[in-house]
C-alpha cells in the first residue's frame, strides 16, 4: 500500500524505530533502468525499506524518466517512492501540470527542492511566472492538496547563502512553515554538524518535524570529493588522509566507506535520528551492507 510518508514516519516514532528509505536517480540509458529495477531493487528491497525517493534533472530534465520510475517501483514493488521536483525552468503553471500528472498516477509524496542551476549557468534565476524559493514551492504544493512534502535541510548550511549557515537554517524554518512535512539532509561527513544543526533546529527554531541524515556510502575517492566540492559539504581531515591513503582502489574505498558510514549511523542513531536516508547512486552493496551491520534490515 502506498503511504504518505508523514504517517510513515510517525508509525516508525510509534514503534520506537527509525525509518530507512533509499535514494535513486533516474539512469540515462535503457540499460541502467533496466540494471535499476531488475537488480539494485530488488537487492534492497530485502531490507525492507520504509520508502524510496527518486531525484529530479537540472532544468527538469528527467521529468518524465523520474515520474515513469516512481511509478514503476510503486506499482512493481509496492514499495512508497517520493518524486523530487525542482522550480528550475519551470512555470508555476507547468509545475501544476507536473504534480497533476504524478497525483494521477498514485504519486503522493514530493521533495519540493529550489534545484540547482542548469548545466552551463554560473547562478540560480527564477524563471519567470516561477518560483524564486523552495518555500513558495512547499506553499504551493500544500495548496495542492493530497500530498506529504519533504524538503532539504543543510548540516552545514546551503553552499549559496553566504550569510552563514543559521540564516540558511532560519530559511528551512520557512519551508516547514510552509507546509513541510519533514526534512532530508545533504549528505555530511562529520556528525557534529548535524548535532548542532539539529539541535538548532529543534530548540532554537522549534521546530518539530522530523529531520532525516543522509548518508552517503563513498565508493570512489574521487567522486566524493567531486560530489562534495559541488554540494559545499566538508570533508575531516582524517577521512580525506585515508582517501589518499587507498588512492584510486575503489574496493578498498568502498570497504572504507562502509566502516566509516556504519560507524557514522550509529552515532546518529544513539543522537536519536527519526530515520536514515541512504544516497545509493543506484548500487545496492554499500547500502546493503550498513544496513545488515546497523541490525535494521
Amino acid at each position: 500500500m502506498i503511504r504518505f510518508i508523514r504517517d510513515i514516519h510517525e508509525a516508525c516514532r510509534t514503534a520506537s524505530r527509525p525509518a530507512v528509505s533509499f535514494e535513486f536517480f533516474p539512469p540515462k540509458t535503457d540499460e541502467g533502468e533496466r540494471t535499476l529495477l531488475e537488480k539494485t531493487m530488488p537487492a534492497l528491497l530485502a531490507l525492507k525499506p520504509d520508502y524510496c525517493s527518486v531525484t529530479y534533472g537540472a532544468g527538469g530534465g528527467t521529468r518524465e524518466k523520474t515520474i515513469g520510475i516512481v511509478d514503476r517501483i510503486q506499482r512493481e514493488h509496492g514499495l512508497t517512492t517520493m518524486m523530487h521536483l525542482t522550480c528550475v525552468n519551470s512555470t508555476r503553471e507547468q509545475l501544476r501540470d507536473v504534480v497533476l500528472e504524478a497525483k494521477e498516477r498514485g504519486i503522493k509524496n514530493i521533495l519540493a527542492l529550489r534545484g540547482d542551476p542548469p548545466d552551463g549557468a554560473s547562478e540560480w534565476t527564477a524563471t519567470h511566472g516561477g518560483f524564486t524559493y523552495s518555500s513558495e514551492l512547499v506553499a504551493f504544493l500544500r495548496e495542492l492538496g493530497g500530498l506529504s512534502i519533504g524538503t532539504a535541510g543543510f548540516p552545514e548550511g546551503h553552499i549559496a547563502q553566504k550569510a552563514g549557515r543559521e540564516v540558511d537554517w532560519g530559511h528551512l524554518r520557512e519551508k516547514i512553515a510552509a507546509g513541510a512535512d519533514f526534512v532530508i539532509t545533504q549528505l555530511f561527513f562529520d556528525n557534529e554538524d548535524f548535532y548542532r544543526f539539529a539541535e538548532h533546529m529543534t530548540k532554537q527554531l522549534g521546530v518539530n518535524v522530523p529531520i532525516i541524515p543522509g548518508i552517503f556510502p563513498v565508493l570512489s575517492g574521487r567522486q566524493t570529493k567531486k560530489f562534495t566540492e559541488m554540494c559545499g559539504a566538508r570533508l575531516p581531515s582524517e577521512f580525506v588522509s585515508k582517501l589518499d591513503a587507498l588512492g584510486d582502489d575503489d574496493t578498498a574505498v568502498a570497504e572504507y566507506g562502509i566502516e566509516y558510514a556504519t560507524r557514522q549511523c550509529e552515532a546518529l542513531l544513539d543522537f536519536g535520528v527519526n530515520g536514515l536516508h541512504f544516497y545509493t547512486l543506484n548500487k545496492s552493496a554499500s547500502t546493503n551492507t550498513i544496513v545488515k551491520n546497523l541490525g535494521l534490515a
